[in-house]
């Protein structure tokens, strides 16, 4: 009986993060409320309380429950590429296809709300970062990975590398939303592809550009 209500209460938590994390992209992080969400949820504000008790805990609980999604969506199928260039553009791609993806009506969780925190210090603003961070990160390893393997040329600075391809989703992120979408995809697609295909010895593992 315990562990029936725990299990209930879990996918109730799982089902409000999801929806704060869809709202957030809408509304803003700091626009998403314990009112706006039990609205759309259909539910009891009070039940909200049982899980978060501040407004503050509910944004930091959204942006990691965000960076869990974006792993499972974007990152997980990537790494099944091989290691070197394909699994990084395939990580370039995985990125492209969820902002197009519509799952997000604004386009990507951080993107918006790492903008909207950028000059607001605080407990937030560090968890945002600390996304982008560890974002970062990862596309410097896959680089690196490519350069040890002879897809990237020796000379590849992994963290130039890291936000060139990282400023090519964001522009797609916010342009998409205000101009045609499928030429700005088609944008973000191209300038990466063609820069990857420039620093690789073998352009024959990417997709002709």
């Amino acid at each position: 009986m315990i562990d029936g209500r725990l299990a209930r209460g879990e996918r109730s938590r799982t089902a409000a993060l999801d929806a704060a994390v869809v709202l957030a992209t809408e509304s803003g992080l700091d626009g998403l409320s314990f009112n706006q969400l039990a609205e759309r949820l259909g539910v009891s504000k009070s039940g909200l309380f049982a899980h978060w008790r501040t407004k503050e805990e509910l944004q930091l609980a959204a942006a990691d429950h965000a960076e869990a999604r974006f792993t499972e969506v974007v990152v997980r199928p990537a790494l099944y590429q091989p290691r070197g260039v394909r699994r990084l553009w395939a990580l370039h791609e995985q990125r492209l296809a969820d902002i197009a993806s519509g799952e997000l009506p604004g386009g990507c969780f951080f993107c918006l709300a790492q903008f909207e925190f950028v000059a607001r210090p605080g407990p937030v603003h560090a968890r945002l970062a600390g996304a982008l961070e560890r974002w970062h990160v990862l596309l410097e390893r896959l680089v690196t990975e490519a350069v040890e393997l002879g897809e990237l040329r020796a000379d590849t600075d992994p963290q130039q590398l890291s936000f060139e391809l990282n400023a090519h989703g964001t522009a797609a992120v916010y342009e998409s939303r205000l101009l045609p979408a499928s030429k700005v995809y088609a944008h973000a697609r191209t300038a990466a592809l063609v820069r990857l295909r420039g620093l690789s010895p073998r352009p024959e593992l990417l997709p002709e550009a």
